[in-house]
């Protein structure tokens, strides 16, 4: 065993430890921890395996073990999510190991973490193995989840002490005493990280068919520390073919520390074993998951339920009362899917009318799809920067749907060294006007070309003049529904394109108030917005059938949006 550190999106240093086969590995295991542990608990794990000609891996999350952070804490949960990304990234690149050769083995409050990480980001990964995972935490003290989110929001930060004792963890009185003694568990954990673990399983049970990568799934019938129900529900939502669950009867929640654990070994090393020794089954491409699928369902769902005696009162209220939110009203005129509309939530200056008015704005500002839309800006600022860094000289930039532009000319009036010059498109007059008087605010006028088009026009892609280094389609193609069009337009773009040029493209995995948009709110058409949800891996298919390979891609911490890099074949 040798110990190492990866740098991770922040610069942190986070610890793993390795176990290599004297020869270069074809194959590995990575290996997670439970909540307020380190990957030492897991050397029996990695040792018990038998399996020496697989490289294995055991990361201390971020805030324990050896890792770096407050014990129990991190920003978000997000953070921690993206920096399974960073190591998967840091294995295929240091130790030559595609994440196609990997599985995943992850306990707890770990297993969540890889749960999400998988549904997120759709790593195209050899299989998962969730180990009792913690998708709904038993909190004793009723009504503990309010409280803690009251107590978040009026005093931001603090710990919740943990109240699980090595024996309900497991039946060994030896593993309970090593549990005891080491120095290097603490019983913390920050309240924000506890609250997003509660919403970031809530999601990922919900969304499961969305995950399609091998599954096993174990489940310990006497688990003082988890529910199992939303064990089984993740289960059976999940979208792979190829999944088992196993209830551990007479198990404690500490499966790879209980007393019977040799049979939680044979079975790990069983489905390890065998995904290894036969050709992955690859699914089919999800191209036309706009036709069948989960995504589909719930679209349809969504539109037969609208016309409800509920959504009708709140359509009414919403629709007289609710003009006197600035924000809301603009909704109505506009739509509330238009690029006006996402200028005035990237602006976030609540107004409206009277005291009622600005409050009303001020919540509706703070709603988490809107609060999506703004971390999503920032994402794309972000990494809009870093592309174009490493675009060569002088690149030039095409945004096929600018809406109002804020995103992109900010970017460009704050990056003057990089001497970007960029083509706003969009088919709406009144969008690229307010692009313009942004653009001769910030002083950009030489620099950017603007133009009336079409997004899925793919011949008038197809001759776009300068060619673009660096293509930008954010929050359009998430307000179509048809994928056709999206790949036409994909498409468009790939015949523009030079190889090894980047495109950088957004997508929305996920939405917690799909059904109140659907049954209240109107699109830019005046008509209902009943939107279609992609999963990250349909979305990634489509830019992998048009010519494309994702590198790189960012998650806002609901899961709600992602940034994602892809590099032209």
């Amino acid at each position: 065993m040798t110990t190492h550190t990866f740098p991770s999106h922040d610069g942190a240093e986070l610890f793993y430890r390795a176990w290599l086969p004297y020869y270069q590995a074809k194959q590995a295991i990575v290996i997670m921890h439970r909540g307020h542990e380190h990957s030492g608990r897991m050397l029996e794990l990695a040792k018990a395996l038998e399996m020496p000609e697989t490289a294995m891996f055991a990361w201390d999350q971020r805030g324990h073990g050896e890792s770096p952070g407050p014990r129990g804490g991190a920003e978000n949960l997000g953070v921690v999510i993206r920096d399974v990304e960073e190591f998967f990234q840091h294995i295929e690149k240091t130790y030559a190991i595609a994440r196609e050769n990997i599985v995943l083995v992850a306990h707890s409050v770990g297993a969540v973490v890889a749960a999400a990480w998988v549904h997120d980001y759709a790593p195209r990964l050899r299989g998962l193995v969730l180990a009792t995972p913690a998708f709904r935490v038993k909190l004793y003290v009723p009504m503990a989840v309010p409280m803690l989110r009251a107590k978040e929001k009026l005093m931001p930060g603090g710990v919740v002490k943990s109240y699980v004792k090595s024996r309900v963890l497991t039946h060994d009185p030896a593993q309970q005493r090593a549990y005891d003694e080491d120095k290097a568990i603490f019983k913390e954990i920050s309240v924000n990280i506890l609250l997003d673990l509660f919403d970031t399983a809530e999601r990922v049970v919900k969304d499961a068919a969305a995950i399609r990568v091998p599954t096993l799934v174990f489940s310990a019938s006497q688990d003082w520390v988890v529910h199992s129900g939303p064990q089984r529900e993740f289960f059976e939502r999940l979208g792979a073919s190829d999944k088992e669950f196993h209830t551990l009867y007479g198990f404690y929640h500490a499966i790879f520390h209980e007393a019977q654990r040799e049979v939680v070994f044979n079975r790990v090393r069983a489905f390890a074993q065998r995904l290894f020794t036969t050709p992955p089954v690859k699914p089919g491409l999800l191209l036309d998951a706009d036709q069948r699928g989960h995504t589909r369902t719930e679209r349809d769902e969504l539109a037969a339920s609208r016309d409800c005696m509920s959504s009708r009162v709140t359509r009414l209220v919403f629709g007289t009362l609710g003009r006197l939110s600035k924000g809301i009203a603009l909704g109505w005129d506009a739509g509330f899917d238009s690029g006006r509309t996402l200028d005035y939530v990237y602006k976030n200056k609540p107004s409206g009318k009277l005291g009622v008015g600005w409050l009303m704005d001020k919540s509706y500002l703070d709603s988490p799809g809107w609060t999506g839309i703004r971390w999503r800006g920032q994402m794309l600022q972000r990494v809009l920067a870093d592309v174009l860094a490493q675009a060569g000289e002088k690149p030039h930039l095409v945004d096929i749907a600018c809406g109002g532009g804020r995103y992109i000319l900010q970017t460009l009036h704050d990056h003057p060294e990089l001497e970007v010059t960029a083509t706003l498109r969009d088919y709406q007059q009144p969008n690229l006007d307010t692009a313009k008087t942004t653009a001769e605010q910030l002083g950009l006028t030489d620099s950017v070309n603007f133009m009336q088009a079409d997004a899925f026009d793919r011949s008038s892609l197809a001759t776009l003049n300068p060619p673009p280094t660096v293509a930008v389609v954010s929050g359009l193609y998430e307000l179509f529904n048809a994928n056709a069009p999206v790949l036409e337009s994909l498409k468009g773009l790939a015949d523009a394109m030079a190889p090894g040029t980047r495109l950088v493209y957004t997508n929305q995995p996920w939405h917690p108030q799909l059904k109140f948009i659907a049954h209240v709110l109107t699109n830019r058409e005046g008509q209902p917005w009943i939107m279609r949800r992609r999963t990250q891996e349909e979305m990634d298919d489509l830019v992998r059938a048009a010519g494309f390979v994702k590198e790189r891609q960012e998650t806002d911490p609901a899961g709600i949006f992602t940034i994602s890099v892809a590099r032209k074949l």
